[in-house]
């Protein structure tokens, strides 16, 4: 039996993109809530968790609307790149970075929670830099947590079926990832392919925890 590796290549594609994304971005905005004072700060916080307990289906649908033709994403997208966001690789590029925001934000907010005040201030006082300070002290001394936020966010977009079914559909070459070829695979009753489709992801999952938490232990002891 042949099994169609392009959802495989789709899914590998978005979860690379979205994890470069999620870490450019998920540094500054967890720096910032970690270390900020302002009173609407716990108004962000549930802002950036609220994927975590919100239905997939839900987020899936207001997306839909927001990157459709006549949505004002999807109607700007369409006149800047010639194609709109719903139904397409870039939409679900999108939709995963909000999706998977939380697992990268999360455990770097812990992270920079976990460093002690006087390493800062210690180095403040050597004449470093905040910036220095962030890439030569605290980056470094919170390695666990940027390893499992990238982990995290890597193995939860491989994972999403409910938004990425909703954005995108299941368009050969373009939108159908792994999740969703498991779930065409069951609809049609074809269950040896789902059950390798299925297989692998469960396999790569066990291997990405796994891995995470070998090395935060390993980091652990060594400290």
């Amino acid at each position: 039996m042949e099994i169609d590796m392009t959802p495989f290549y789709l899914t590998f594609k978005l979860a690379v993109i979205t994890t470069l994304i999620l870490t450019i971005i998920g540094i500054p905005v967890a720096y910032f809530i970690a270390y900020s004072e302002f009173r609407f700060k716990p108004a962000v916080e549930a802002l950036i968790a609220l994927p975590l307990v919100l239905p997939p289906s839900v987020l899936g649908f207001y997306l839909l609307l927001i990157f459709s033709k006549n949505g004002f994403l999807g109607s700007f997208w369409e006149k800047l790149f010639g194609h709109q966001l719903a139904f397409h690789f870039d939409g679900l590029v999108i939709a995963s970075v909000i999706f998977s925001f939380p697992f990268m934000v999360h455990p770097l907010i812990s992270g920079f929670r976990s460093i002690k005040k006087d390493l800062i201030e210690a180095a403040y006082t050597l004449g470093k830099s905040k910036l220095e300070t962030v890439l030569k002290i605290i980056l470094p001394n919170m390695k666990p947590a940027i390893i499992t936020g990238i982990t995290l966010s890597f193995a939860h977009t491989v994972g999403e079926f409910g938004v990425v079914l909703m954005i995108g559909g299941s368009i050969e070459g373009e939108t159908k990832v792994v999740s969703i070829a498991i779930y065409d695979a069951v609809e049609k009753l074809d269950y040896s392919t789902a059950h390798i489709y299925a297989a692998i992801l469960f396999g790569f999952s066990f291997f990405v925890l796994l891995v995470v938490y070998m090395f935060n232990k390993k980091f652990e002891v060594s400290r």
